[in-house]
């Protein structure tokens, strides 16, 4: 089975390590090399052991630590600064040890983005943050996913609330910017079946969003599927690692996931 940990996620850093067997990923670095280090160990892991870093676009809170870990293959969408990178297209898989990667086109104000398929052959994971929407052409490649990290940033009613600058509230709003909680419930809806394990809602805005509004969104869209006691749903919060499997081969739900999922296993 796979195992990874989503070591931090949000607008200041994101990381994410996954592991299938002998295959060993590390997905975007953008916290500090000590912080991502801390979470691979935390999780049993060793960086010794990477087969690939993957990055999924440009922006800082993405690649902060990216030259950390430029003595391993790096495969990104785009060039990077003194770094050599196998560039990767959209809808064009490639293979690393045991799980076949198919990037998928988002839409980020980032230049090109992706989001990632690992799959091994048994199952299959979707790891998508930062992106407007999600392309009608992918629901169909998508369904029924085993294991589902996707970003749920914000609530609208709050981040209209909030203080930040109108530019950048149109910024987070508009086709380039995040999903919010009702967006990503309607991804969800449309690509979870009975088959899917977990879901994890990354990249949640400290500012306009909570945890409990997330998972509450997600929750309420599932239950109306009519899913019976096959999933679990969690939401990251910035430094606090999910993991599944790992050290003691138990999954790590952090603080939110009592107040609303726990109660509510489909």
């Amino acid at each position: 089975m796979m195992k990874y940990t989503l070591i931090c996620s949000g607008s200041k850093g994101n990381s994410f390590y996954l592991e299938d067997d002998s295959t060993h990923i590390l997905v975007d670095c953008g916290s500090s090399k000590k912080r991502i280090l801390t979470g691979l160990h935390n999780f049993g892991a060793d960086e010794k052991d990477l087969d690939a870093v993957l990055i999924t676009h440009s922006h800082s809170d993405h690649i902060a630590a990216v030259s950390a870990f430029k003595d391993y293959p790096i495969y990104s969408p785009v060039e990077l600064e003194d770094i050599d990178v196998f560039l990767v297209d959209a809808d064009k898989s490639f293979t690393i040890e045991t799980l076949r990667i198919m990037p998928i086109a988002l839409s980020h104000d980032a230049g090109k983005t992706v989001g990632y398929v690992f799959d091994n052959g048994i199952e299959r994971l979707l790891y998508m943050t930062d992106t407007g929407y999600l392309n009608e052409k992918y629901f169909s490649y998508l369904k029924g996913m085993d294991y589902i990290i996707i970003e749920s940033n914000h609530d609208v009613e709050m981040l209209m609330k909030t203080h930040r600058p109108h530019y950048l509230k149109r910024r987070i709003l508009d086709d380039e910017g995040h999903l919010n909680n009702e967006d990503c419930a309607t991804i969800l809806e449309r690509i979870v079946t009975a088959n899917t394990k977990y879901i994890w809602l990354a990249h949640l805005s400290q500012e306009a969003n909570t945890p409990e509004l997330a998972l509450r969104t997600t929750v309420e869209t599932l239950n109306r599927m009519g899913l019976e006691n096959t999933i679990q749903v969690a939401a990251a919060e910035q430094f606090r690692a999910l993991q599944k499997g790992g050290m003691d081969e138990e999954m790590d739900f952090g603080n939110y996931c009592a107040t609303v999922c726990m109660e509510s296993r489909f």
